[in-house]
């Protein structure tokens, strides 16, 4: 009997981007027909190597086989031809096209598409029913929820002949039953003989859905296991070299005053649609408030004006005093005089300008604060960078060089820098959303900390997350929100997430029975 060839056998990968070795003489093997997960830290080179897997980089040195063969991968076109698709974790479709569409663009047999169209409506129809991957041909991408994006993108690479799949975070825009459906058809891709590459950091992913896993630290690769011969406790050390508290530990809340008090609150976007309908919820000092959703469903136009750049109608209190929701004084600075701090879901866009400095952007909305001012015209600068250097050590910023900009450091280290500019202010009231967007398993143990130590120091916070996990474990309450509209409040104690599942989807436990 002779040997299986592996399905992708990688020798000796290295790449580098100037002085930083993304890749260090990676070596994996990957089988035929089955699901291998790939975990690391932020910046551990997990991406980079798929990259060049993908043909998006071409790397330094290193040799990439497919099915025992060979090959070179210039370009992601190199790596369809090699049977290669990609899913990524922010979808590469056309919003305003069909599915139909989206599934032949750049696949089409010629300058007539009629053809194409046909051929492509007869393939999706034989491929749905044998991979369970139902979709409407003719719906339009902007019309469907994200959970069938997804399905359109893995129909994408199979039209386009692919054995490997390559998805890359792929449940973070998913509810759980969208996630579980997620795992049943790759389960079925499995089965079928496809080979599956998973990046994820959802340790409970990995577990459940994995026959191997691989990990990667500082650019190489540090194990390749069984999945049935390990545990979360010990990935989580592989992945960061240290032992990771992987549950948050914290003592009971001690609600007191009210901080936050939202009533009825309605929000209309520019093209008529109602995107909040008659919010009403309240936040106690000490407490932190957890809004469960997934995305898309309100949430961030919530943050938006409580934050101070949406306008809204309805009424927001913050200590008692209500808050204008009409004109100019609807802005972030007055917000951060009532004293709220904002820690806002899209880091790279709304917390950070990434050209700028550590040092500039951990000033940005507090410049008028005295102590940075040398007097009325000039900011004392230095005495900004002191700062900034004294918070970053304080928060693990990694590296601690205020003088580096924002765009060199990792996701994890960029969240701390807003996370430290905002929690360091000593605010009554902080709103907090996707703390461990992309973020790696440490820095999501550090982030926990910090918002757990706010809370005990008496704050308010509302934390807004599509990570059921991370609302379950860091809420004293939950509420729940679907389409702009709140569903209803729950104790962590007294939920699970099948209910808080079934309540992002619109649906309470006797309607889905």
């Amino acid at each position: 009997m002779t040997d299986i060839a592996p399905a992708i056998e990688l020798k000796g990968i290295s790449k580098a981007f100037g002085p930083v070795q993304a890749n260090k003489d990676i070596a994996i093997r990957v089988m035929p027909g089955t699901i291998h997960g790939i975990i690391g830290e932020n910046g551990a080179g997990k991406s980079t190597l798929m990259s060049i897997l993908y043909g998006f980089y071409k790397a330094d040195k290193g040799e990439i086989f497919i099915s025992g063969r060979k090959v070179q991968i210039p370009d992601s076109q190199a790596a369809i031809a090699a049977g290669i698709g990609m899913v990524f974790q922010h979808f590469k479709l056309v919003e305003n096209f069909t599915v139909l569409e989206n599934v032949i663009l750049g696949a089409e047999d010629g300058a007539m598409l009629r053809p194409s169209l046909a051929k492509a409506r007869r393939e999706l129809k034989a491929l749905a029913e044998e991979y369970g991957l139902n979709v409407e041909p003719d719906a339009v991408i902007e019309d469907i929820g994200v959970g069938m994006q997804q399905r359109v993108e893995i129909l994408k690479a199979l039209y386009r002949q692919a054995d490997i799949l390559i998805l890359d975070e792929p449940t973070g825009v998913l509810t759980p039953a969208e996630a579980d459906q997620l795992f049943r058809i790759l389960e079925r891709l499995r089965e079928e003989g496809k080979t599956i590459i998973l990046i994820t950091h959802k340790l409970r992913e990995i577990m459940e859905i994995t026959d191997t896993v691989s990990v990667m630290r500082r650019g190489e690769m540090t194990a390749t296991v069984k999945t049935a011969n390990t545990s979360p406790p010990e990935l989580a050390e592989l992945m960061v070299g240290r032992k990771v508290l992987l549950r948050v530990d914290k003592e009971p809340a001690k609600p007191g005053a009210k901080v936050l008090e939202v009533r009825d609150l309605n929000i209309t976007d520019d093209k008529g649609v109602h995107r909040l309908k008659g919010v009403s919820f309240e936040v106690r000092a000490g407490e932190i408030l957890g809004i469960a959703g997934v995305a898309g469903n309100g949430q961030s136009e919530l943050l938006e004006v409580l934050g101070g750049y949406e306008k809204a109608t309805g009424e927001i209190l913050v200590n008692g005093e209500k808050i204008d929701l009409t004109g100019s004084k609807s802005d972030g600075q007055s917000r951060r005089a009532r004293g709220i701090a904002h820690v806002p879901e899209d880091r790279q866009r709304e917390g950070l300008i990434m050209d700028y400095f550590a040092w500039e952007n951990m000033v940005f909305g507090y410049h008028h604060d005295p102590k940075y001012q040398r007097n009325r015209l000039l900011m004392d600068n230095a005495a900004i960078k002191k700062d900034t250097a004294d918070k970053m050590e304080r928060f693990d910023v990694r590296p601690p060089d205020p003088f580096l900009q924002a765009k060199s450091f990792s996701g994890g280290n960029q969240q701390k820098i807003v996370l430290a500019r905002e929690m360091e202010r000593d605010p009554d009231l902080l709103l907090i959303g996707q703390p461990t967007r992309g973020v790696d398993i440490g820095a999501i143990e550090f982030i926990h900390q910090q918002i757990i130590a706010l809370r005990d120091q008496g704050k308010a916070i509302l934390l807004v997350s599509v990570e059921l996990e991370e609302i379950l474990s860091l809420s004293d309450r939950i509420a729940v929100i679907f389409d702009g509209k709140m569903m209803g409040e729950r104790l962590p104690a007294d939920t699970d997430e099948n209910e808080l599942g079934l309540m992002m989807a619109g649906m309470t436990k006797g309607e889905a029975a």
